[in-house]
């Protein structure tokens, strides 16, 4: 405090000094055509003086710290000066005897306001250079000593043991960025230049920064000799082909990249932060929103129980929806570890605004279920639990038919029994003509909602959709932790592809499909282009900066086929309100025929795996074996 009060001391003494050498200008050697005596000089510099620095304090123009001072400051001390002038005008005309021209008058706060402005401008500067090893830097220390007597330390220089860096985008966002990181003496990176694309910016600088061409080979080779390796793409709304255009020129020519894109992203405490590639990025396909105000106000104040609510997708569900304002929200799952961490999460983001319930038992437990039903009445139950993991179903055929057959069943005559309004459950692409048995269960999932849908109270939809992008058992984490461990990443087959989507994708698809649902719609989402895997497990070896990470082909997996299909029959499709959502209305099957398939897979379960596998086909009409599929594809 001490120190800081000396240094307002200071400020108040150099803008005295400046006020006077002002006034005696104005009202001693300027006189015009209005002489003043004497006193008239003692007493306007005196009523001045009064109202300039009256105004100064009272807007706290002196407690600020102006080596740090943004535009906000310098508003800050126009509008006090402003003030006193309008104030210094109505006194003088009215009571001041003499008074001076309103010419005059008005002249002399506006040179005192400049020279105000100049010395803290100047000193700012000082504080921003006097860390340089050149005659600049000399100057600008030499300034300091003379504003502060050697009291404040220059800024270090940007090179001063930090990473250089250029970033990509000399707007809004760009300069922000480079101001912050300048302005942070713990900042660990040193802006040198922009890069940008725009004429009218290339060739001119921005806070003492040159604005390089992107365009010019020149530019790579100033980078490098200033010492950078790190590139920072700040361009908000970045369209998908221009990030990958930036990312792969870049890459390719030995730099490093980050991200930053605030306000998006944040982190704690709200620092602006710089962020490596996310795994989204690296399919290059921008993030679907596919929320709207309808679909919001068509959850809100409902009693919603999720199943599986605490998995990668349910727990995703969890959150999209308490943004809605439900009445309840009941998060239904058999692992207590999941849902336990979403309800606190939720707890502590939301404290009492969010009634959240969890309810830990299997869609398998019948009994169990009817008591969650019974206590809670829910209006709205989205299915989102199932085992999904291809492999460890083919090798669990009975799990895989008890739980994700008969576990939906269960929930779907619950919802029946106690009139819930609506029912959407979660499911795959590998239903879509699969050769699995996880994929068959969720086909046989698809047909109990359609066929339910023809003569059940509640309404009914199911939605289809990719591999989703981090969730428990997809393909990031495992690549993710292979590269963590040295390698090698491991890949069933190099011609693989698959779609992909983001978990809040995925989520926000599941509510506004259901949301929109009449009644046994099968939604489908416009994923864009497939991904190869082999070029995903590529980009993230490139994105890890590990070297000599080997990627290794191991054989196509039990059930597992090259490429996976969204829709059962794309002539059938039809549009909704969303352009990315589709409806792939299928001829339900009647209460008979689905009783019937269910009865043979019952039967089935008592018995063996090769029992249910064979049921499956029974009741599958779609469900192929892997070497049916992958023989076509490979045939192409």
């Amino acid at each position: 405090m001490k120190k800081f009060f000396t240094i307002s001391v200071s400020l108040i003494t150099y803008d005295a000094i400046i006020f006077l050498f002002v006034a005696l200008l104005m009202l001693a050697f300027y006189q015009g055509a209005g002489r003043l005596d004497d006193y008239g000089i003692l007493l306007h510099t005196i009523v001045a003086a009064v109202f300039i620095f009256g105004s100064r304090l009272e807007w706290n123009i002196y407690r600020q710290i102006w080596r740090y001072g943004g535009i906000q400051c310098y508003i800050r001390l126009l509008l006090a000066d402003g003030i006193a002038t309008v104030l210094y005008l109505i006194i003088d005309e009215l009571v001041m005897d003499p008074n001076i021209s309103a010419a005059k008058l008005i002249a002399l706060c506006c040179t005192n306001t400049l020279c105000a402005l100049t010395i803290r401008m100047v000193y700012r500067y000082a504080y921003k250079c006097g860390g340089r090893n050149d005659k600049r830097g000399e100057i600008s220390r030499l300034l300091l000593k003379v504003f502060t007597g050697g009291r404040v330390i220059a800024e270090p220089t940007p090179e001063s043991g930090k990473v250089k860096i250029a970033i990509v985008g000399a707007g809004t966002v760009g300069v922000s960025l480079a101001e912050d990181l300048r302005e942070n003496p713990s900042s660990r990176y040193a802006p040198m230049y922009f890069i940008d694309n725009k004429k009218n910016k290339v060739g001119r600088t921005i806070h003492g920064l040159e604005v390089k061409s992107e365009d010019s080979s020149d530019t790579l080779v100033e980078l490098r000799e200033a010492g950078i390796n790190l590139v920072v793409l700040a361009i908000p709304n970045m369209s998908v082909e221009r990030r990958k255009e930036l990312y792969n020129f870049y890459q390719s020519n030995g730099f490093k990249l980050k991200v930053y894109d605030y306000p998006t992203v944040q982190s704690a405490g709200n620092k602006r932060v710089l962020r490596s590639f996310e795994v989204e990025e690296l399919l290059f396909r921008k993030a679907l929103d596919v929320l709207d105000d309808d679909t919001c106000n068509y959850y809100k104040n409902k009693v919603i129980m999720i199943t599986g609510g605490g998995g990668s997708i349910g727990s995703e569900l969890c959150r999209q929806i308490a943004k809605m304002s439900p009445k309840k929200l009941i998060i239904l799952d058999v692992y207590e570890n999941g849902a336990y961490d979403i309800q606190q999460e939720l707890r502590i983001q939301y404290k009492k605004a969010m009634n959240v319930v969890v309810e830990i038992v299997s869609i398998t437990n019948k009994d169990g279920l009817e008591k969650v039903f019974n206590n809670h009445k829910p209006q709205i139950v989205i299915h989102a639990a199932a085992h999904k993991h291809v492999p460890l179903m083919e090798k669990n055929c009975i799990e895989a038919v008890e739980n994700n057959v008969f576990g939906t069943l269960n929930v779907v005559e619950l919802c029946e029994k106690h009139n819930a309004e609506r029912f959407m459950m979660v499911s795959t692409d590998k239903a879509v003509n699969p050769t699995n048995v996880m994929g068959a269960t969720k086909r046989m999932c698809e047909m109990i909602v359609q066929s339910y849908s023809t003569f059940g109270k509640v309404k009914y939809s199911a939605t289809r959709f990719g591999n989703v992008l981090g969730s428990a058992g997809s393909v990031i984490p495992l690549f993710k932790k292979q590269i963590a461990s040295g390698g090698p990443i491991t890949i069933t087959d190099k011609r693989i592809i698959r779609y992909f989507m983001t978990i809040p994708e995925a989520s926000q698809l599941v509510l506004q499909s259901g949301a929109m649902a009449q009644n046994g719609e099968l939604f489908v989402l416009d994923m864009g282009e497939p991904v190869k895997i082999l070029d995903l497990a590529e980009n993230m070896i490139k994105l890890s900066g590990a070297d000599g990470i080997e990627i290794v082909e191991t054989g196509l997996r039990p059930g597992e086929k090259l490429y996976e299909e969204l829709l059962v029959a794309s002539a059938d499709l039809r549009k909704t309100s969303n352009k990315k959502i589709f409806i792939e209305q299928d001829e339900a099957i009647s209460f008979e025929v689905i009783n019937k398939n269910l009865e043979i897979l019952r039967n089935a379960c008592v018995m063996d795996d090769n029992a249910v596998r064979e049921a499956l086909h029974k009741v599958v009409s779609t469900y192929k074996t892997p070497d049916e599929v992958n023989e076509k594809v490979i045939a192409v």
